[in-house]
């Protein structure tokens, strides 16, 4: 069920997900253009493979779609791909037999081993260059970006809280998310060089 008439990009996570539960394509749609870059470039930092790190993406996707009237309302949405993600690196590790070499990178128990210590100084760096990025957005972009990630404000609270138009506020949105996806693909270049041994 698609609704015609809704402009997707300008709703709120969990209006996103309201609409993902009746079936609608196009808030599916909104949510993998939204979180798709993230994701994979978070699947990367782990797997250092590009194609395990699109496969293990898309079959994610795959599995929220399938499972998208058990999704609880109350949860939060980039941090529930987020969690599905790591069960599917997880997986596709495991799969390959590699549960032992990588095992660190899931557990804290492990937190003293070299790998998961490799790990955290990789994440450390990519999401350094990622606050840096957004740090870097003109003023308004960055104001309107991190109350719409942040504190999860729809474009109208944005709009009332900056004192600007709400169509600025979803036009500001478009273009800081266009800028970090762009950004981010140049970053994942610099984090496999700067960890290549």
């Amino acid at each position: 069920m698609t609704n015609t008439g809704i402009s997707y990009a300008t709703l709120t996570d969990d209006d996103l997900l309201i609409h993902l539960k009746n079936d609608d394509h196009s808030a599916f749609t909104e949510i993998f253009n939204r979180y798709s870059t993230l994701l994979y470039a978070h699947a990367f930092n782990k797997l250092r493979n590009e194609s395990d790190s699109r496969d293990v993406v898309q079959e994610m996707f795959m599995k929220i779609w399938q499972k998208r009237q058990t999704i609880e309302q109350g949860n939060n949405l980039s941090g529930y791909l987020f969690i599905a993600l790591r069960n599917g690196i997880f997986n596709l590790i495991k799969h390959k037999n590699l549960v032992s070499a990588y095992a660190g990178n899931f557990s804290k128990a492990n937190a003293d081993s070299g790998i998961y210590t490799d790990t955290l100084i990789r994440e450390k760096q990519f999401a350094a260059m990622i606050a840096a990025e957004i740090a870097n957005l003109p003023p308004r972009m960055r104001a309107v970006f991190e109350l719409r990630r942040h504190e999860n404000l729809s474009n109208k609270e944005v709009a009332a809280r900056l004192g600007i138009t709400e169509s600025t506020a979803a036009d500001q949105m478009k273009k800081a998310l266009r800028i970090l996806k762009t950004k981010i693909g140049l970053i994942l270049i610099i984090v496999h060089y700067l960890n290549v041994k």
